[in-house]
């Protein structure tokens, strides 16, 4: 395997990594800046305001997003094993 097919490979290994993170950590983006803004307008500074609520929203996008995500983490590994085998065998 040459260095050229090493570095590609990582590349598509970090593209999919933000591909499959990105629904969650927008959604708990979004969730935390309602919070804040909330917590700005009512002047209440309790910490877990605005952590149960991320929490909550992670754990709902996770279930939400979860068979997308396993889907393509599937067709990921797929590819790469066909293309691992290919170079082995």
């Amino acid at each position: 395997m040459s260095p050229d097919v090493v570095v590609r490979i990582a590349e598509n290994t970090v593209y999919m990594i933000l591909i499959l993170c990105t629904p969650v950590l927008a959604i708990a983006l979004i969730v935390g800046l309602l919070v804040s803004i909330f917590q700005a307008t009512t002047q209440i500074q309790e910490q877990t305001l605005a952590f149960i609520p991320k929490i909550i929203a992670t754990f709902l996008a996770i279930l939400f997003f979860g068979p997308w995500m396993l889907n393509h983490l599937i067709d990921f590994a797929t590819s790469y094993f066909n293309q691992l085998h290919r170079y082995i065998g």
